[in-house]
């Protein structure tokens, strides 16, 4: 694609010569008189680059040069001049441009200061793909009551040290809320180091967290850093945290009052500075009453409660995210942009999501890959939520009213679900993000049979 190239001059042999010379070099050219003239055709039609006399009639090139960097301040500028001193280089420059040419204009340095520009252009354009692949901006889409509120807790308690326990259903966006709290902190240019508590073995967490030193253990050829290491004055995120031993516990929270630890197999105590940000789908007090967590631990890391709450609460936000999810996909997957009707949008409202955003996500992932035409339909979304079963049919929910096309979608959902469990009530309410007590109310409302073998 060839690039664009202004030139604003007043004199038209200037504009002639120079237009020329870019033309031959494989550009596309257009060319403005003044100052108002230039603002205007930048206005309509933003260029890559910009020539810019200084001396014109009107408003000079100074001051156009602070217009276009207020308007459009990622279009480079290269002055060009006849009265060239290094007084007015220097103030061309802390204004914004790119570079200075004197006038007449040299052939060679025409062309080697545009392709310099575009180069430079590349490589900023690189540097900041490269950023935010390492360092992505992340972004809570929403505009419910309580995703504003949470927004505004985040920006308050993220500049702070403070620990923090973020609490919601699996699939709510826990991490997302770690990540933009790590994001928006004085840590920010440090590691945000995480560990999901539940996916680590009980025998492996130690090592994983504190590190060990060579010959800790049979295997242990060289020192290992923990996380703990890792996220030295950056932040420590210990996710599902419920799920951690007493015995890791009890480490955890010598190590937050102390700041300090010692690798596994080591001697040597290690001084650490990390934020603690934790994240649980438990109800912490009642692990407390049942045991399972230690009540001095729970203090320590309960500082900023944060809650993240679930899909279903929050029926204004389901529009916003699935129209950012399907903008997102579609960059993503290199395909057109497709849009859900009014009637196939009104099913994912009233749908009561199970696993929350995070099916929300993948459905409409799944939506823009499988959709042929630009507009998602009805049909489209219903098999999208039978979960993949091929024996379910529910294209007759549409002639049914909501409330019992509800039920009846509820009714097929969960009895799928039990059966892909073995009829295990405890594993499908992990698996559907709901309270075993909600599945059993559930089952038994909507009078789902269950095989007499089922496990509690």
């Amino acid at each position: 694609m060839k690039k664009n190239i202004l030139v604003v001059d007043d004199e038209s042999s200037i504009r002639e010569s120079l237009s020329g010379i870019l033309r031959d070099e494989g550009y596309d050219v257009s060319v403005a008189i003044d100052g108002v003239t230039a603002l205007k055709k930048v206005e309509e039609d933003p260029p890559d680059l910009i020539f810019l006399d200084i001396v014109m009639p009107g408003i000079d090139g100074l001051e156009t040069l602070q217009k276009l960097k207020e308007r459009f301040p990622e279009i480079y500028v290269i002055i060009i001049s006849a009265y060239g001193t290094i007084e007015t280089a220097v103030k061309a420059l802390k204004c914004g441009a790119f570079d200075f040419i004197e006038k007449p204009l040299s052939l060679e340095k025409v062309v080697l200061t545009v392709k310099h520009a575009f180069d430079f252009f590349k490589l900023n354009q690189e540097n900041w793909l490269l950023r935010e692949k390492i360092f992505p901006t992340f972004r809570l889409d929403g505009i419910s009551p309580s995703i504003t509120q949470l927004k505004e807790d985040i920006e308050r308690v993220a500049p702070t040290n403070a620990s923090i326990i973020i609490t919601g259903e699996n699939g709510s966006g826990k991490e997302l809320v770690a990540r933009l709290i790590h994001q928006h902190s004085r840590r920010s240019n440090k590691s945000l180091v995480e560990v999901n508590c539940a996916a680590i073995p009980e025998e492996l967490i130690e090592s994983e967290l504190f590190g060990y030193e060579k010959g800790a253990f049979t295997g242990a050829s060289s020192r290992k850093l923990g996380k703990f290491d890792l996220a030295h004055e950056g932040t420590l995120f210990l996710d599902e945290i419920g799920d951690m031993s007493l015995k890791t516990q009890a480490k955890i929270l010598r190590i937050l009052e102390e700041q300090k630890f010692e690798r596994v197999g080591g001697s040597k105590t290690i001084e650490v500075d990390a934020r603690l940000i934790a994240a649980t789908n438990k109800d912490l007090p009642e692990e407390i009453k049942k045991g399972n967590f230690r009540e001095d631990l729970y203090f320590r890391i309960n500082v900023i409660p944060l809650n993240v709450p679930p899909l279903r609460e929050r029926k204004d936000d389901i529009i916003v995210l699935a129209n950012a999810f399907l903008n997102r996909f579609a960059k993503e997957q290199n395909i057109e942009e497709k849009n859900i009707g009014p009637d196939a949008m009104d099913i994912l409202i009233n749908y009561t999501w199970p696993g929350n955003v995070r099916e929300l996500k993948n459905i409409i992932e799944r939506l823009v890959i499988m959709t042929k035409e630009a507009v998602i339909k009805p049909d489209d979304i219903v098999r999208s939520l039978r979960g993949g079963s091929p024996s379910n049919d529910f294209s007759h929910l549409f002639n049914l009213d909501l409330k019992e096309a509800k039920d009846t979608f509820e009714q097929h959902y969960i009895a799928y679900k039990l059966s892909q469990c073995g009829d295990n009530i405890s594993k499908t309410a992990e698996t559907i993000g709901i309270e075993r007590s909600h599945l059993h109310r559930k089952i038994k409302s909507l009078k789902i049979k269950l095989k007499g073998n089922s496990k509690k």
